[in-house]
């Protein structure tokens, strides 16, 4: 019977018929992203520890209405393996998967910054605020940042350099790069109230009140409050 079989039969293709996982796409080597039909979805950069980067890999989806699914399949050494899924995407909003991605390089605060000429290692001196304050201006896009370091070590000279560092890093932490920004940072700080101070302004007065007199004349016990 195998003898008369195998003159009918053909053999079970060593490479699986891959028009069954959907269409072809290859992901990019600088990112795990596939495109299909408009819209965009993440792949594993590493599944098993073999790359996708550059890699083949097929997409379909599966189901229908508000149950579809968009699949992506990658044929490897040991066969088809399902990489990823996501629920349909739309155009302009991809659907990522954070685990995807590799881990992201070192952040600004542990990227140490270096002057180019003497008025850069200038400004970089005033302190970890300086430094901290051109990474942030820079990833922005902060414009003309020659000019507003100027203004920075022009006010180092005038205030304490101390206070201008730290109005720096105020100022990069929150995002504050406009042409002024730097010089109200300082005037605010330098007005308001120190720990355990008390100012005056229109709705609040330093002067004591008069509750303590207000048994001044009355009689405790037998004697009287003076």
């Amino acid at each position: 019977m195998l003898a008369e079989e195998r003159a009918r039969l053909h053999p079970v293709p060593a490479v699986p018929h891959t028009i069954a996982f959907g269409t072809t796409r290859v992901v990019p080597a600088n990112t795990p992203m596939v495109t299909f039909e408009s819209g965009q979805y993440s792949v594993p950069h590493v599944h098993d520890g073999q790359s996708l980067l550059g890699a083949t890999v097929w997409v379909r989806t599966h189901g229908i209405g508000a149950d579809e699914q968009v699949v992506i399949v990658h044929v490897g050494q040991d066969g088809p393996v399902e990489v990823a899924r996501h629920a349909r995407a739309t155009p302009g909003t991809p659907k990522i998967n954070d685990d995807h991605f590799p881990p992201q390089p070192a952040g600004p605060l542990d990227r140490q910054p270096r002057a180019k000429n003497p008025a850069e290692a200038e400004f970089l001196d005033l302190g970890e605020g300086a430094r901290l304050w051109l990474l942030e201006a820079a990833a922005a896009g902060t414009p003309r940042m020659r000019v507003k370091m100027a203004e920075a070590l022009s006010l180092a000279k005038l205030f304490d350099p101390v206070e201008v560092d730290w109005a720096l890093g105020h100022a990069a932490v929150h995002g504050r790069f406009a042409e002024a920004d730097l010089s109200s940072i300082l005037d605010h700080h330098a007005r308001a109230p120190k720990a355990g101070e008390h100012r005056a302004s229109e709705d609040r007065s330093l002067t004591q009140g008069t509750s303590a007199w207000a048994r001044l004349g009355q009689r405790d016990g037998d004697e009287v409050v003076r």
